[in-house]
């Protein structure tokens, strides 16, 4: 890698997406988004997406991935073999969660300084608008309750096996937290997580490349919202059979 494109990389979003991994490379990507398929949406929030928001110092509504999910929606909701749409939120108000010693200090910490009403925290909880006018009935809402994924303590898991779901694509933040908490959860529950890239993000821009890496390398395919829907409507290409 070049020191231009490493640098381009610090910027984080679509400019941090690796390159397949080598496994990731022998498969039929194209073939493997044409089975029962979830599409999931993490913590993408008003507290994370708008200047106001307990979080909105993190900027990401500037910062491309709310179009990129809005992109692969699009696209899945087009598509027959996507059977079930997932928006899961985080509240870091956590005040009445069952927590541990570890959870009680983490989630003041959180917390600190942050002036928050019933009404702020209720706001702050809400899926961001221009995702929310897209939530269709069916469409499950929920949050997490857990440290980093909703495969503990939610319906999801019963979803996904009464929907006979195979494939699993991510979209949300944070990307290092419960993206990758829900990536590594999911592939150990048998399950084929995809992440999109540039629909995702970290508390800073930079941390991105390094934290798309480790998804990409060790647990699933990283790859960017345009060869989302490329590959959604790439005809799958038949099988040879040997001689």
């Amino acid at each position: 890698m070049t020191i231009a494109k490493a640098n381009k990389r610090e910027l984080g979003g679509i400019h941090a997406i690796p390159e397949l991994a080598p496994q990731w490379k022998k498969l039929d990507l194209a073939e493997i988004l044409k089975r029962n398929a979830a599409f999931v949406s993490i913590s993408q929030n008003k507290c994370l997406y708008e200047k106001e928001g307990g979080l909105g110092h993190e900027n990401h509504r500037s910062r491309g991935s709310l179009p990129a999910t809005i992109r692969v929606l699009e696209e899945a909701r087009k598509a027959d073999n996507f059977v079930s749409f997932n928006w899961i939120g985080y509240n870091i108000y956590r005040g009445d969660y069952p927590k541990s010693t570890f959870d009680q200090v983490q989630y003041e910490t959180w917390v600190e300084g942050l002036e928050a009403t019933p009404e702020k925290i209720a706001w702050d909880n809400e899926l961001v608008d221009e995702l929310k006018e897209r939530v269709e009935p069916g469409d499950l809402q929920f949050r997490e309750c857990a440290l980093q994924t909703a495969f503990v303590g939610t319906e999801l898991p019963l979803e996904l096996a009464r929907k006979r779901v195979e494939v699993i694509v991510f979209t949300g933040v944070h990307l290092d937290w419960c993206i990758e908490g829900n990536v590594r959860l999911a592939r150990d529950n048998g399950y084929l997580p995809i992440v999109i890239g540039d629909a995702t993000g970290c508390e800073k821009p930079e941390q991105e490349a390094a934290a798309m890496d480790r998804i990409n390398n060790i647990f699933a395919p990283v790859i960017s919202s345009d060869d989302f829907v490329r590959l959604l409507n790439a005809p799958v290409q038949p099988v040879r059979k040997r001689a």
